[in-house]
């Protein structure tokens, strides 16, 4: 019994002494796997860092995928590593760092010193293009998906070259990308160590790429708006500019009352008003309609202010100034880009307006029909081309001075097309017709009162519709 006993005791000792090896075993591989993952995590907590750093200090995005390439060799330890960035529906080499292996054969020319070969492959490495679906990177690049291949010497998918330094034991590639959006492939070649990339490297790699495709979207995403912001603030400074151009006050004249107003669609426009004195007591009025919006259009009227001043002050007839206006512009505009314009001289001691037309919209002359002695507000009749649009013989051959007379209780308006052309809800516009009914009705106001009337009308009328144009509007009253 004794011996029996002793027996079991041994038995039971030498289960349990294998029972807590294998759980001591477990134990150990338990807190290694953890520390794996925690030195994995560690390492794409610093790499995220390095990244958001790279996008405070306002990187290029190519600098941003170089520190995607050195992130991936540091973390895996392997000997080299490439980005490939998407561009449309193709993948190119941007960054290479190491002697990463080219993915097409090599031509015979590549056969050169070794202390010129690192510098010779990344040339190849970036002059190499893959259509989505197209080789290795390709596939990646199409499926979204990354590739492991732990032995790449004896897959055929790995192109393989005669150098035995661009050997590839081990090829591990990843997609960079945001979401659904595909932005790039990382490939990572060759462990230094000489054993193929496992999972855990594997798994490494993917992390790096998924929080690279994330720093990379936010960077596109900065840019945009430091480039938007930086838009913001050239269009805020060029709208100060063009009205400074534009005048606030206007020349005084016994029995003449002026006013102007202009409301830009954008914050900068293509809208041009004018008013100033002339020599004999006379003012000079110019209203004008750059085609196009924004910075472009803005510039345009701004060289047409000058212009017209300029010109005002060495002729005596509209049409004359017009004329040589057209001449000047012609030189100074694109193709696709044209000027409409008015210009109106005051003769407060004849009572005579003289007008010259190029193009724009009729002048509304407002005054009492001496034979029935009713107010009536219609349109003047004068032919004319928009500045810049044909050539100067051409220009000269139509526009004329046309002269009105312009005595007490008359009122002179001039206006661009987005005020006849401004939309109710069913898409009718306001038209000259409305317009000329607005200036019969507010007749005995000021005219600032009956620009603003104008407006109020206009804006009664589209409701609820976005303004698509400029609106300007120049009113000249005779007390």
């Amino acid at each position: 019994m004794l011996a029996l006993f002793l027996l079991g005791l041994v038995l039971g000792l030498l289960v349990g002494g294998v029972f807590y090896l294998k759980s001591r075993r477990e134990v150990v591989q338990l807190k290694e796997e953890r520390q794996l993952l925690h030195q994995e995590q560690q390492i794409v907590f610093d790499f995220m860092h390095n990244m958001v750093e790279a996008i405070g200090e306002g990187v290029e995005r190519e600098a941003l995928f170089q520190r995607v390439v050195h992130g991936a060799i540091l973390s895996t330890g392997a000997l080299s590593a490439c980005v490939f960035e998407r561009t449309g529906n193709q993948l190119r080499g941007v960054v290479v760092e190491g002697l990463f292996p080219p993915q097409r054969p090599l031509p015979e020319s590549s056969k050169v010193k070794i202390s010129t070969r690192a510098k010779f492959i990344e040339q190849v490495l970036r002059s190499e293009s893959f259509e989505i679906g197209e080789g290795l990177v390709g596939a990646v690049g199409k499926s979204g998906q990354g590739v492991l291949i732990k032995d790449a010497r004896n897959d055929p998918r790995v192109i393989q070259h005669d150098d035995p330094a661009l050997a590839v034991r081990s090829f591990a590639l990843a997609p960079i990308r945001f979401r659904e959006k595909i932005l790039g492939v990382l490939a990572v070649a060759n462990p230094a160590d000489g054993l193929s990339f496992n999972e855990m490297g594997f798994s490494l790699i993917t992390s790096l790429a998924e929080y690279a495709g994330l720093a990379i979207h936010n960077a596109d995403i900065l840019n945009l708006q430091i480039e938007k912001n930086i838009l913001d603030l050239d269009l805020t400074l060029a709208s100060s500019i063009q009205r400074m151009l534009l005048p606030k006050t206007f020349p005084k004249a016994p029995n003449v009352e002026v006013d102007a107003c202009y409301l830009p669609a954008q914050k900068v426009g293509g809208d041009l008003y004018d008013v100033f004195s002339l020599e004999s007591g006379k003012i000079g009025i110019a209203i004008a309609d750059v085609s196009g919006k924004g910075i472009p259009a803005s510039l345009l009227m701004a060289i047409c202010q000058s212009n017209l001043r300029h010109f005002a002050r060495r002729y005596e007839s509209p049409s004359k100034v017009l004329s040589e206006l057209n001449k000047v512009m012609s030189e100074e505009m694109r193709k696709d880009m044209f000027v409409t314009a008015i210009y109106a001289i005051v003769d407060t001691e004849l009572d005579i307006v003289t007008i010259a037309r190029a193009g724009h919209e009729l002048p509304l002359i407002g005054h009492r029909d001496p034979e029935t002695g009713l107010y009536r507000a219609q349109e003047v009749g004068s032919d004319g081309m928009a500045l810049g649009m044909v050539p100067p013989e051409l220009f000269d051959a139509v526009i004329s001075d046309k002269r009105i007379p312009f005595e007490a209780g008359d009122i002179l308006l001039l206006y661009t097309d987005g005020v006849t052309e401004a939309v109710n809800a069913e898409g009718r516009e306001f038209s000259t017709g409305r317009l000329a009914d607005v200036v019969k009705t507010l007749r005995e106001r000021a005219v600032i009162d009956l620009n603003r009337g104008i407006l109020d009308s206009v804006k009664r009328y589209s409701g609820s519709n976005a303004q698509s144009d400029d609106i300007t509007l120049v009113a000249v009253k005779h007390l």
